[in-house]
This record gives structure tokens, C-alpha cells and sequence, in this order.
């Protein structure tokens, strides 16, 4: 996994880890997807001109899946989606746009999806949980054709 902060383990603008006891942004992150069987293999702030972790920073995440399924499923959008709502209510904070690539775990790509920045400002408020999750879900582009079992 890649951290591409400012320093090894840096996250810059969400905590001094000694000072404020927290992790990085993309250490938790990578901590939080593997009970989900979502291994994190690379993490990238959006925008190098804005302050990593800033509200409203976008990110760019790949992960590996354990999975049988060929392509991206609802249920590994929903737990990465769950897990950095969580990460950023904890901080108080609110992602950015996020740029995700889902892999095999022989490094192939599966899909990718994305969420724009309006849509977590907006969740909550303008956006019901139900109203957000539809909207990524139809961002969802697979690699390869889904299959009939799935």
C-alpha cells in the first residue's frame, strides 16, 4: 500500500499522529477494509495542492478483492464507502472526490467507480443514504462482463 503523504505514514492536515493519537487517513483506511476482505494497495491524495486531509481532499484508492465475483459488487462499495464515511465522522471531516480501482488478487482489474465531492457534502442533508448509494452505484464500470451468477 502507498501513502503518498508528505513523509512514511504522513497525513498532513487530519492529526499529528503523536499529538493527536490518531492514525493516517490511509493506514486506518487499510485497517478497517481488511475484515471486509478488501486489501488496500494504494492511496493517493487527489489534489497536492490542497493540504492531505483537508475537508473536501479527493482521493484515489485501488484495492485487491477475495473474491470469486469478476466484477465490482455492491456489497465492496458499500463497505469502502461505509468505512471512510465512518473514518471522516470520526475526524470530522468530508471526503473529497474519490477515484477507486478494484483489482483481483492477481492484480487484474476488475472495475473501477467514483464519487464526486458534492455527493458526500451532500449526504445527510440533500442526499438520503439511499439517494448517495444509487448514485455511485451507476458509476460502477466493470472490466469484464458480469457473469450469470452474480
Amino acid at each position: 500500500m502507498t501513502d503518498q503523504g508528505n513523509g512514511p505514514g504522513s497525513d498532513p492536515g487530519v492529526g499529528d499522529e503523536s499529538a493527536a493519537a490518531e492514525r493516517p487517513v490511509a493506514v486506518t483506511l487499510e485497517n478497517r477494509l481488511m475484515s471486509h476482505g478488501l486489501y488496500l494497495t494504494a492511496f493517493r491524495w487527489l489534489n497536492d495542492h490542497e493540504p492531505p486531509g483537508a475537508d473536501g481532499a479527493g482521493i484515489e484508492l485501488e484495492y485487491e478483492v477475495v473474491s470469486e465475483a469478476p466484477v465490482v459488487t455492491s456489497t465492496e462499495v458499500g463497505a469502502v464507502l461505509r468505512t471512510l464515511v465512518t473514518i471522516g465522522d470520526e475526524r470530522e471531516w468530508t471526503p473529497g472526490r474519490l477515484e477507486v480501482t478494484s483489482l483481483t488478487t492477481d492484480g487484474d482489474v476488475r472495475g473501477w467507480w467514483y464519487v464526486e465531492r458534492e455527493w458526500f457534502r451532500e449526504l445527510g442533508s440533500e442526499l438520503t443514504q439511499l439517494e448517495f448509494s444509487q448514485r455511485v452505484l451507476t458509476t460502477v464500470t466493470n472490466n469484464r462482463r458480469e457473469q450469470d451468477n452474480h
